[in-house]
C-alpha cells in the first residue's frame, strides 16, 4: 500500500514487492493463526515485510477491511456474502486450496482533503460528481451530488476500484478512471494519486509505507 501518516491512499493486490516465496509463507502463516485461534470471521492478518524479505506480525484486524475490495478482485470471492454465510452457520462453498490470485487490483480511498495544504480536511457540499465505470472499474461510494460531508468524521467519500489483467494495465485504467472522476465544491486527493501512480519508483513496485513523506512530501 501506498500510505500518508499510516494512512492508506493506494492498495494493491499482489503485491509487486513480495516474491511467491514470501507471498506463500505470509498466506500460510495467516491460516495457521487464524486455526489456531479458531476464528470464524471475515478478517485481515496484517504483517509487515522488510528489505530482506523477513516478514512479521502486526495484527488481526477481526472485521471487514476498506480494502477489501482488492482482495475480492483477484480472488473472485464475494467476501461480504461469504462472511453473511459464516454468520449464518453455513459452510463456505470453497476450500484454502481453491482460492488462488488472477490479475492485479488496485484500490484508490478517494478522501474530502486538500493534498496542496498538507492534506486539510475539505468538509462542504457536493455540487456536482461524476463516477467513471467500464468494464473491470467499481466505485463504491455513498456521495452523491447535493450530499454534505460533515468535518466530523472520516474523511474518505468513496473508493476506486479496477481489476485487470496486469498491473501495468490496471496501472493506466486506474489513472483514465480518477482523471474522469469529477467532484465539484470540494478538493480531493484524486490529482496527488494521479501523481503517485505516474510515478517512476511506483511503476517500479519498489515503494514503502514511507515512500510518500519521503519522496513526495518532503520539504525542497
Amino acid at each position: 500500500s501506498v500510505q500518508r501518516r499510516h494512512q492508506k491512499l493506494i492498495e494493491e493486490s499482489p503485491s509487486p514487492l513480495l516474491s511467491q516465496k514470501t507471498r506463500t509463507a505470509i498466506c500460510e502463516a495467516a491460516a495457521r493463526l487464524v486455526v489456531e485461534a479458531e476464528y470464524q470471521n471475515a478478517g485481515t492478518v496484517e504483517f509487515i515485510v522488510d528489505q530482506q524479505d523477513n516478514f512479521y506480525f502486526i495484527e488481526v484486524n477481526a472485521r471487514i477491511q476498506v480494502e477489501h475490495p482488492v482482495t475480492e478482485m483477484v480472488t473472485g470471492i464475494d467476501l461480504i456474502q461469504s462472511q453473511i454465510r459464516v454468520a449464518a452457520g453455513e459452510p463456505l462453498p470453497f476450500k484454502q486450496s481453491d482460492i488462488q490470485l488472477r490479475g492485479a487490483a488496485m484500490e484508490c480511498r478517494i478522501n474530502a482533503e486538500d493534498p496542496s495544504k498538507n492534506f486539510q480536511p475539505c468538509p462542504g457540499h457536493i455540487q456536482k460528481m461524476f463516477v467513471p465505470g467500464g468494464l473491470g472499474v467499481r466505485f463504491d461510494s455513498h456521495a452523491q451530488a447535493g450530499y454534505t460531508v460533515p468535518p466530523y468524521y472520516d474523511s474518505m467519500i468513496g473508493k476506486l476500484i479496477v481489476y485487470k489483467p496486469t498491473r501495468e494495465e490496471a496501472i493506466a485504467c486506474m489513472i483514465r478512471g480518477l482523471e474522469e472522476l469529477r467532484v465539484e465544491g470540494i478538493a480531493t486527493t484524486a490529482a496527488f494519486q494521479i501523481q503517485v501512480l505516474k510515478h517512476p519508483a511506483f511503476i517500479a513496485g519498489t515503494v514503502d509505507t514511507k515512500w510518500v513523506e519521503r519522496e513526495l512530501l518532503a520539504p525542497s
